[in-house]
């Protein structure tokens, strides 16, 4: 990365390193591993999210278990965020879930007898409570393809609810009386689709509010699964270098790589552990202790561990991985797990997916960008 973009981000509960790849925790765990196979995995920081914690398992219960570190076991940064995207894929899929408003989002999960309403104001509080290093400002995220007219009220919606967003945080912290250092940050997210205008219009709406960084918001692929480089870049280049900027919901390899080069420093996504319990494991075309190998084109290589090949394989996934998955088990003993469907086989997969996930952010720094 330039020298002119941060290299780092300081939280209440530690500091990460830019990049620094999140794993999804949404419902305040990651699916079949514990905080310390986190740990062990060289895991940073996770990323919760509002939208379904007060759902599951509900306010009251996170506040009464010591809010999100004690109750899931993780005492470094946790950011948390507001459900903005989650709002998109529930409603904007089907009207009968709930519907937006300049208020905010009033939704009833489907299966639920339950009706909830998520306000900017609303949002901030239960972050707040659940004792997150970083807030995210609720947002009206939208598709690139969109039509003007919903990315321009997504745009006027999302800056004013930033506004709002701001106020009640600023008034919070205030009560609580936490000290500069225990105090978490607040993210604005910035919202526009693929037009360029309406980009800099929510960035430049949200620089005057003021944020300690600043997301990517929308959905980041076009409707052929490409990366929406051009915009990623643009949205970085409207936001002065010295601020953070967390690229939400990304986190596939290669474009954990392309966003860095383009100046974000934080990603998060749920595909490298659900590639892991559905077979797909990661691997690197050279081995990790030969310098800067392995950041070339075609450097990710698949291992669909369901292969008939690695039956009676007795090598581990990746002889240049460190994780407890490749120091201890076969891949033959991985394809075993597999077929029985046995929930160790989630768990050593998870482990290790991780942990390629965290040697590629170290590899990344290694390369003296």
């Amino acid at each position: 990365m330039l020298d002119h973009y941060p290299n780092s981000l300081t939280l209440p509960h530690g500091k990460l390193t830019f990049p620094v790849y999140l794993p999804d925790a949404t419902y305040g765990l990651v699916r079949a591993v514990d905080s310390i196979d986190l740990e062990n995995a060289g895991i940073q920081a996770v990323v919760m999210n509002a939208f379904h914690l007060m759902q599951k398992p509900g306010s009251s219960t996170i506040q009464s278990l010591g809010g999100l570190h004690a109750m899931s076991g993780w005492q470094r940064p946790i950011i948390t965020d507001s459900g903005g995207f989650q709002a998109y894929s529930l409603i904007r899929q089907n009207a009968k879930f709930g519907s937006m408003s300049s208020k905010g989002i009033n939704f009833q999960p489907e299966g639920s007898d339950r009706k909830f309403q998520l306000t900017p104001e609303k949002s901030v509080q239960l972050q707040l409570a659940y004792g997150a290093d970083v807030v995210i400002c609720l947002d009206d995220c939208t598709h690139v393809d969109a039509s003007l007219e919903e990315q321009e009220r997504s745009v006027e919606r999302t800056i004013s609810w930033a506004k709002r967003c701001r106020e009640s945080f600023d008034l919070l912290v205030k009560q609580k009386k936490l000290p500069p250092e225990q105090q978490p940050l607040l993210f604005g997210v910035i919202q526009g689709g693929g037009i360029k205008e309406l980009r800099k219009k929510c960035a430049d709406a949200l620089l005057k509010i003021g944020f300690d960084g600043y997301g990517y918001g929308g959905w980041p692929l076009d409707g052929e699964g490409n990366l929406l480089t051009d915009i990623l870049a643009y949205s970085r280049s409207l936001i002065p270098p010295q601020y953070p900027m967390h690229a939400l919901g990304i986190g596939h390899p290669y474009n954990v790589l392309a966003c860095y080069d383009l100046g974000y420093g934080i990603f998060d996504c749920a595909m490298p552990t659900r590639d892991a319990r559905h077979g797909r494991l990661y691997t690197f075309t050279q081995t990790v202790s030969e310098p800067n190998a392995g950041l070339t084109d075609k450097w990710l290589k698949y291992l669909y561990i369901n292969d008939e090949d690695h039956i009676k394989a007795d090598s581990p996934i990746s002889h240049g991985c460190d994780c407890l998955t490749c120091i201890r088990y076969s891949r033959g003993y991985l394809h075993h797990l597999f077929k029985m469907n046995d929930g160790l086989y989630h768990r050593l997969a998870t482990i290790h997916n991780l942990r390629f996930m965290t040697q590629l952010t170290e590899r990344i720094q290694q390369r003296g960008l």
